[in-house]
């Protein structure tokens, strides 16, 4: 019997003829090639931008001089012709052995005389987060691995402090401090309980605020602020792990689900002189806000923190005094949906006034706020939105940022006076369409650009700016977009699909290569649908795009749909509108535009309709061929959330309240509550160490589908966390399992697949 996973030979029969394609045809896409071989691996180009001047740094390979190969730092001024080594691999090679220091990640200290280095780094959830640090001094070539004897990959978040004489880190869920001169080491945080955690943070704010690094040296050197986390009395979730060793092995960490009691937080400054930590006197239950955001507030006196009530429809932004923690509220944002917390505040006119983002208009914009709060002005006025602001070069007073006024999907460069005037497009308009991405240095007189399509991969450059002149090429990606270039395929369509009651959702459709109008095709769905995210976006789209492509390339045609609700720059009402309808709009929209197409689009087979989708998009499946079984007949949900009262707090009740103040709505936006009503063909993937949407709700579908007597296939990859990546072979095995069950169940009239 042939193995499932090899296809040596892909006969494919299609409307319009028979052909037999062998599977080194470069123009043909297989799972092996893309999933195996990987052969359409993206190169990225990454810089530091140096503190002084506008010259950066970058890692490169180093070339084998008989002694050492491995990583070398690099660095590179505009206006000079070449790049040159600053750091060699040999000056990394530590003391009793023969290989430098894998490069992980690296700082520089502010005069450049020190060079942090992070390396034997390991996953903490989502991130290579704890590894080993080391420093070498430049000047003596002394490399000394930090920590004091710690154990491997047991320091986190390593910071230089600005004056170049300490470095902080957090281990074992406290802050240490270790001076630079005499190598001693002294814990700036205790505690005698497994619940705290300081200078990091518990599960739900790492994953749903994005705090990780929970600590911030003060602009003298002095003293340290950090997250303090209380994790006693919230509720633990267990993982079980049955392939790591002879017993299974359970891992259990704290997991705050919908309603349930959370973490309490505060925040602390404490001194390297040993004095008391202070405590920010936030006002309210610190177990029923959160502070979604802190830093020092441009000097060493004072921080500024965003504080987020439960609800999260209100922020309230407050400068804390240091020395005793007193707080003064400065500006409060307020919705009647939800406000999202954000990293764009900076701090200009030496700390007399800072950026601000907000939606208090209908639309995301850029404002100019007084350090007291009590003068906003707004500078990009007009109906778009400020898709994310960059920076502000304040030698020629003006603010950078990206936006795609006439486009959702795609992204461009512009900037604005910080006194609201001249508004203007720097991306040339006769560049490619796409997504435009950039790394603006402080002076804002250069940017490293990448820029991409969904058709093409990308390509990074250094330009000057506002002039945008590219000065150098520094990753071409030219084999990558020559072996994509030579792949069998047709260009992707953007459209708007009209769903009635004057909605108009932005849509992309991939068609197969020889397609015909005249004959009809399998639909593919795949949708995200929810507040996290966007699709529907003109950027290079890597193994996902390609496994679609290879799909269209057998006979499918692939749609996506933005739905109301999704993260799309269109407008606060539009990304507002799913707010306590979250697994209730969005399977609605989605299907009104897939009925939409089939109308519009006679070469769609509406008796062949799937969706897939991953996460909330896994959900958005569940919902699509439960609540919808005549539309959908096949559907794969991959790591979903079949009932939104398992998923964490920050997350779900940001979009759908608490529990009991939206009962009906968490019953109607579950799709396990509709499960009954399946009809068609439907395959659930989970990983059982998904620390992130829960193995156990996976089972309890499981049941309910079983407890109704339906027909259904299912996966468990015993290793896979939320991405389903881990352990050998399993993207390749999880991609030639979607493929074949889209084989059998939404088929190509007339292949044989084997």
């Amino acid at each position: 019997m042939r193995s499932p996973l090899v296809f040596p030979l892909l006969l494919l029969v299609l409307a319009f003829g028979t052909q037999v394609i062998a599977e080194d045809d470069p123009a043909i896409l297989t799972l092996d090639r893309i999933f195996k071989e990987k052969e359409f691996k993206t190169e990225t180009f990454s810089v530091k931008w140096r503190q002084k001047a506008d010259g950066y740094t970058f890692i490169k390979s180093a070339g084998e001089d008989g002694k050492t190969v491995g990583k070398e730092i690099w660095q590179f001024q505009p206006g000079e012709k070449e790049a040159s080594v600053m750091v060699k691999s040999s000056e990394l090679i530590p003391f009793g052995t023969e290989e430098p220091l894998p490069i992980d990640g690296y700082a520089f200290s502010k005069d450049e005389s020190l060079l942090l280095i992070y390396t034997n780094s390991e996953r903490v959830w989502r991130r290579n987060t704890r590894g080993d640090y080391w420093i070498l001094d430049r000047a003596s070539g002394e490399l000394r691995q930090l920590g004091g004897g710690a154990p491997p990959s047991s320091l986190m978040f390593a910071k230089l402090s600005p004056t170049g004489s300490h470095v902080a880190y957090v281990r074992d869920r406290n802050i240490h401090v270790e001076d630079l001169s005499d190598h001693s080491i002294r814990a700036l945080t205790t505690t005698n309980t497994e619940h705290i955690i300081n200078g990091t943070s518990d599960w739900v704010y790492e994953e749903e605020l994005g705090v990780r690094d929970g600590f911030r040296w003060s602009p003298d050197g002095k003293s340290i602020a950090f997250w303090q986390f209380d994790e006693s009395g919230v509720r633990r979730y267990t993982m079980v792990d049955h392939v790591s060793g002879l017993y299974p092995e359970l891992k259990s960490f704290g997991y705050p689900k919908v309603g349930q009691r959370n973490s309490a937080c505060r925040i602390g400054i404490v001194s390297l002189d040993g004095r008391k930590t202070s405590w920010m006197a936030t006002p309210g239950d610190s177990r029923n806000h959160y502070i979604a955001r802190m830093e020092w507030a441009k000097n060493s006196d004072e921080l500024v923190v965003q504080q987020l009530n439960r609800a999260q429809n209100t922020n309230k932004v407050s400068l804390v005094n240091a020395s005793d923690g007193s707080v003064n509220p400065i500006l409060t944002e307020h919705s009647e949906t939800w406000i999202d917390a954000h990293n764009e505040m900076h701090w200009v006119r030496d700390g007399e006034a800072f950026t601000w983002i907000s939606e208090k208009n209908g639309w995301r914009q850029l404002y100019l706020a007084s350090r007291e709060g009590d003068d906003v002005t707004c500078l990009t006025k007009g109906k778009f939105d400020v898709i994310r602001f960059l920076i502000v070069d304040e030698s020629d007073q003006w603010a950078y940022f990206i936006a795609s006024p006439d486009n959702p999907a795609e992204r461009y460069l512009y900037r604005v006076s910080l006194d609201g005037s001249n508004l203007s497009r720097l991306t040339p308009a006769n560049e490619k369409r796409g997504t435009h991405a950039y790394d603006i240095s402080p002076s804002g007189e250069f940017a490293i650009w990448t820029t991409s399509n969904f058709d093409e991969p990308s390509v990074t450059r250094l330009v000057s700016l506002p002039d945008h002149e590219v000065l150098e090429t520094l990753e071409a990606n030219t084999e990558l977009i020559e072996k994509v270039d030579a792949l069998r395929r047709s260009p992707s369509e953007f459209c708007y699909v009209d769903i009635g009651e004057e909605e108009r959702l932005h849509g992309r459709c991939t068609k197969p290569p020889e397609f015909d109008p005249t004959h009809t095709y399998p639909l593919l769905i795949h949708v995200y649908g929810e507040p996290a995210g966007q699709l529907v976006t003109d950027r290079w789209g890597g193994n996902n795009y390609l496994w679609h492509l290879m799909l269209a390339q057998q006979g499918y045609v692939i749609m996506s749909f933005d739905n109301r609700g999704t993260a799309a720059p269109r407008g606060r009402a539009f990304r507002k509108a799913a707010f306590r309808k979250i697994g209730i709009l969005a399977p609605k929209e989605q299907a009104a535009a897939v009925q939409a197409v089939l109308k519009e689009r006679p070469y769609l087979d509406p008796n062949r309709v799937g969706s897939w989708g991953w996460s909330g998009g896994g959900s958005m499946s569940l919902n699509a061929i439960f609540k919808y079984p005549k539309l959908y007949k096949t559907a794969i949900a991959i790591a979903s959330v079949p009932n939104q009262r398992y998923y964490d707090t920050i997350y779900q009740e940001r979009y759908m309240g608490l529990p009991g103040e939206n009962v009906e709505g968490y019953r109607e936006g579950s799709p396990i509550n509709f499960a009954h009503q399946l009809e068609g063909d439907l395959l659930i993937v989970h990983g059982a160490a998904d620390d992130n949407c829960h193995y156990q709700t996976f089972e309890k579908l499981v049941d309910k589908l079983i407890r109704h007597n339906k027909v259904f296939s299912m996966m468990t990859y015993p290793r896979g966390t939320h991405s389903i990546k881990e352990g050998k072979n399993t993207s390749l095995h999880l991609y030639s399992l979607m493929t074949r069950f889209l084989h059998q169940h939404l088929p190509v009239t007339g292949s044989d697949f084997k």
